[in-house]
């Protein structure tokens, strides 16, 4: 059953257990070392992202459409950037549009999250999937501008893409038995409700075993690690004439199998 992370009506934090008839209890433990439902109604007063992530990777151009809307070459490897984990924002919390070091080119890119649940090294293809704890939804939310402008120091992608509010994720964490296959799930974006993106982790180049296998060469990925997969085809950047997220927009990540994370978007300083 999904995990949701929750404060209550006295503002501590709980992880909570959604059932199959919509009713949500709370869950007693630690999310990786053993978690047991409590017997009590979760008391949500706000929902959080499911987890503080110990580390926020990500994957560049792992969608061969995508790679085709931007004239990219279709890398040899899987190609890494970072996320700050301060940047991790809530369901239904707004997403900031940078004013004190200005954007005026914030895209949207749904994504697939990957959350490791134990201590890795090395791993192979064939067993990356058991390094697995869940998955959900998350929003790359990237200033292109600061991505990709020379005057501003281009190819800056830590940059572009890890000002506050720039990770959501949610809404809920599915465990890795309930997705057996994270290479057959749909996923989208639309954008005051029109649909943007519209694609499917079947047309990921690389997989999510072979980005884990990847990621722990040489490197150990503890738990809590949360990786971002790459994003489809439709991002704003693409489009003819761009189209960059405003204040006032409703953007709605939806992945088959997970659910719809849902973020507003406001001026920094505004709303949050």
């Amino acid at each position: 059953m999904p995990i949701f992370r929750y404060a209550d009506p006295l503002g501590d934090i709980h992880h909570g257990l959604l059932h199959a008839d919509g009713s949500r209890e709370r869950l007693e433990g630690d999310l990786f070392s053993g978690q047991h439902p409590s017997g009590e109604v979760a008391q949500v007063a706000r929902l959080l992202a499911p987890l503080e992530p110990r580390a926020l990777l990500c994957i560049g151009l792992n969608y061969r459409r995508h790679a085709a809307e931007t004239g990219a070459a279709i890398p040899q490897r899987p190609v890494l950037f970072m996320k700050s984990p301060g940047a991790v924002q809530d369901p239904e919390a707004p997403i900031e549009l940078p004013t004190a070091l200005a954007s005026h080119q914030v895209d949207y890119e749904a994504e697939l999250a990957v959350v490791i649940g134990r201590r890795c090294k090395n791993v192979g293809v064939d067993e990356a999937l058991g390094a697995v704890f869940g998955y959900t939804c998350a929003n790359d939310v990237s200033a292109r501008d600061w991505q990709k402008r020379p005057e501003l120091g281009g190819g800056q992608w830590c940059r572009g893409k890890t000002f506050d509010t720039f990770a959501p994720l949610g809404p809920v964490l599915v465990p890795a038995a309930e997705l057996p296959d994270p290479q057959a799930l749909a996923i989208s974006t639309h954008l005051n409700g029109e649909r943007l993106q519209n694609g499917h982790t079947s047309d990921m180049i690389f997989s999510v075993a072979e980005i884990i296998a990847f990621l722990s060469g040489s490197t150990t990925l503890l738990p809590g690690t949360v990786i971002l997969t790459g994003t489809p085809e439709g991002v704003g950047m693409a489009a003819d004439p761009p189209r960059w997220l405003k204040p006032g927009d409703l953007v709605e990540v939806t992945i088959e199998g997970i659910g719809t994370l849902r973020n507003p978007v406001v001026a920094e300083g505004v709303g949050g």
